[in-house]
This record gives C-alpha cells, structure tokens and sequence, in this order.
C-alpha cells in the first residue's frame, strides 16, 4: 500500500512501538511512512528503562534529516510537584531526564499528563485550588527544561471531567494534545472539544476502541473517523496526528482506513 504523506496539512505519525523491537528499528520501519515518530519512554525505579544512548539519538537524527521526520516525545510519569511543593517529584526527576535525553532532537512537543486523581471527583474548593496552583507552577518548572511552555502538549485523560484542565491552562500558554480515543472511550462526540481546544493543539492523539483502547482504527465506525478527519482538513491543521497504537496489524489496517476517509 503507497499513500502520499505531503496530501495532509498535518504530520500523520506513530508510536517507537509499532513492531516488537526497540525504538531504532521501529524508526527504521517507519521512515518513510509516517512524518513524526512519538518516542515512547521509560524508566523503573531501580530497574530497567528505554532512554536513548548519545549514539542512538544521533541516528534517529540521521533518519529524521534523511526522512523529514519530526518526534514528539511522551513523558512517563503524570506531572506533579513534590509533597513539600518542590521539583523533587519523581515525575519531574524523569521529566528532566527524559527532556535533557531528547533535547537534540528538537521534538516537535513533549506530551504530558497532569496528575489530578486526587481531585478529579472532589467538591472540595481548597483541595481543587491547590491542585490547580502546583500543576501551573509543575508546568512552569517543565517549560523552563523543554524551552518554552508551548513546546509542552497537556493531554485530556479518559473518566475525567472535560473542563478539567481548563483552569490551569487558562493560566500558563502550554499547548494541546487531544486525545480523540479517549474522547471516544468516554462516549463523548470529540469535534466540540477539538474545536475548543484547537488554537493551542500542537499535537492529536487517534486510536480506536476494541477490547480496550490504543487499538486500530478499523474497529470504529468509518464516519466516526471521518469526522474527526473533516474536521482536521476544514481547519487545515498543521500539528501532529498520532496513531497511538501498538502493534504492526493495527497499524497497517489504520492506515487503510485513513486511506478511504481521505478520498
């Protein structure tokens, strides 16, 4: 199957976990196919993690130069400050270190979520304002390692209220990352928040759900995926759309089903 990727205004890309090998061979498998690659990183505790090695960065550099490719790059953890309100927050220790790891790629975004389970279901007025005020300043430590805080994406998680991060957003210029899966897995129509949330959205997010989500496409409705790519197209979007899914099957067969909404 061939498809000319220059027919988007976007970047159309994919996740560093599309075959079952590390983050090189999977850029390898994907250059030439997709225009961004989003770098799925990870650290454990006293364990393994995934970061690229120096030589590793320098290559995936070589097939970005050769290929037109940009990253995106997703942090691991879910932003929040310290208990004594400080940067010592593992979440911003992995933060950093993935930021500084990938700093040569010059991504395109960081993707990110902001811990908020504390406070998602809470009518507590104190407990929601405190969160708001350590998730600005979280944001405000993580903008100064990426560059600038629009080279931040805060992503909407699925079970939480859709106006969630707004207060907080409304406070610190970050950027967008709409996640149309999770919007779907809510069993929300996701073109009202895309519309929104548009001015400041650097990247989307696009899986299908099945037995669970990040899955292909092809198991929702074609004009569901059809709207969303109306959409895209009438606003001539120039972000990144992601399909955030993980494995060769899902997303070969995604692609075909990108294949008949575009034509």
């Amino acid at each position: 199957m061939t498809w000319n990727l220059r027919n988007y205004p976007f970047r159309l890309g994919a996740t560093s976990y599309i075959i079952p090998a590390d983050i090189l061979p999977n850029a390898r498998y994907l250059a030439g196919k997709v225009r961004d690659i989003e770098l799925i990183l990870f650290e454990v505790d006293d364990g393994p993690n995934n970061l690229p090695t120096p030589e590793v960065i320098d290559e995936l550099s070589r097939i970005a130069g050769e290929h037109d490719l940009t990253y995106t790059v997703h942090l691991p953890l879910d932003l929040k400050l310290g208990e004594d309100g400080s940067e010592r927050d593992q979440s911003l220790v992995k933060a950093k270190r993935v930021i500084d790891c990938t700093r040569r790629l010059d991504p395109w975004a960081y993707v990110l979520h902001l811990d908020g389970r504390s406070v998602r279901t809470s009518a507590d007025k104190e407990a929601i304002d405190c969160w708001q005020d350590q998730s600005v300043r979280a944001l405000e430590i993580v903008s100064e390692w990426a560059g600038s805080a629009e080279k931040l994406a805060v992503e909407n998680l699925e079970t939480y209220p859709l106006d969630f991060i707004q207060p907080v957003l409304d406070r610190i210029p970050v950027g967008r990352c709409v996640d149309i899966g999770h919007l779907w897995l809510d069993g929300h129509d996701p073109i009202p928040y895309l519309r929104s949330a548009m001015p400041r959205t650097r990247v989307i997010h696009i899986h299908g759900i099945a037995e669970r989500d990040h899955r292909s496409l092809s198991f929702m409705l074609q004009e569901m995926v059809r709207a969303v790519w109306d959409e895209l197209m009438r606003v001539n979007y120039k972000g990144v759309l992601t399909l955030e899914i993980f494995s060769e099957e899902d997303f070969v067969s995604s692609l075909e089903v990108i294949e008949r909404v575009s034509l």
